[in-house]
């Protein structure tokens, strides 16, 4: 911990997304009724899908993960998002920021990986549906949620271990709403073209890698169902719809932070939105609207709530 001995940094300023009165209204209104849109949604599928038994599949096991960690990163967000909309001074903790910036980049390093086992899912359910319940067992499911978990944390805990030694001497101002990684570097008073290597190498490329994997995989079920009947390629493409939604979704953004050759640019923390409100907000839209078995099992869930209620 030597770095931290002689940083004189001991807070960072965000300039957030606008300073203009007429934008701050809508910002904040925006804001938070998507994180609370967000979170009530994706607490409902959680709910759902534990005291539904019908939702005791694979599938929603892994659904209901998916929920927990949008939860968790729009929470990490947007509250302080929200605080500092109409406040001057944007500030955050020095040991705040790299917090977030490690459960930031643990959530969203699982959620690459658990889209990845989504997929895998999928691809069993439409092209090995035989053999569906013996590969994608209640054990193995639960095995490979874990390893999202483990992966995600491992991957954020390895840049955090580089990063949070280093020694900031000012500027400490960060123009964007949360701590991002690439500009955290930035304001180090050291070389750190090595660690945004680094950073490139390990959230960069893997970024990329995982949605051209999707995309491929995606395109490979499409093509493996076509085979067989048009019919069965309408269902697997409506299946496979909201996935796709969501992988765009959740890609496009990280891909441009992470790849852009511009760090100057204005652009990353506008798109940066759709990781923080957007997507979380959209995930329980895309996965009940879409899904007549969610539906129905939120339907079943509140009808035995007013039961309840009437009983007591």
């Amino acid at each position: 911990m030597g770095g931290m001995n002689h940083s004189t940094v001991s807070e960072f300023v965000f300039l957030g997304l606008t300073n203009t009165w007429e934008l701050q209204f809508p910002l904040f209104f925006f804001t938070i009724l998507s994180y609370l849109a967000s979170m009530m949604g994706n607490l409902v599928i959680v709910v759902t899908v534990i005291l539904d038994a019908h939702l005791h599949s694979p599938m929603y096991f892994l659904l209901a993960n998916l929920s927990i960690i949008d939860m968790l990163f729009c929470s990490t967000v947007a509250p302080k998002m929200i605080c500092d909309i109409f406040k001057r001074h944007k500030a955050i903790p020095f040991w705040g920021c790299i917090i977030q910036i490690f459960i930031i980049h643990a959530v969203g390093g699982t959620e690459m990986v658990l889209l990845i086992t989504m997929a895998f899912d999928r691809y069993v359910a439409i092209c090995k549906p035989l053999h569906y319940l013996t590969i994608m067992s209640p054990k193995m499911c639960v095995s490979f949620s874990v390893t999202s978990w483990l992966i995600g944390f491992s991957h954020s805990l390895i840049q955090i271990v580089f990063v949070a030694d280093l020694p900031f001497c000012g500027p400490n101002v960060l123009d964007t709403f949360y701590c991002d990684l690439p500009r955290f570097l930035r304001l180090a008073c050291t070389n750190t073209e090595e660690l945004q290597s680094m950073v490139t190498v390990n959230s960069g490329f893997i970024t990329v890698g995982s949605f051209v994997f999707l995309v491929i995989s995606y395109i490979f079920i499409l093509f493996t169902v076509r085979k067989h009947s048009s019919g069965g390629l309408s269902k697997a493409f409506s299946t496979l719809s909201a996935h796709i939604t969501v992988v765009i979704l959740f890609f496009g953004p990280l891909m441009f932070f992470y790849t852009w050759p511009y760090p100057t640019s204005h652009l990353d923390k506008y798109l940066a939105i759709f990781d923080a409100s957007i997507t979380p907000f959209l995930n329980p839209v895309i996965y009940t609207f879409r899904n007549k078995e969610m539906k129905v099992a939120m339907r079943r869930l509140y009808s035995r709530l007013m039961h309840y209620r009437k009983i007591s």
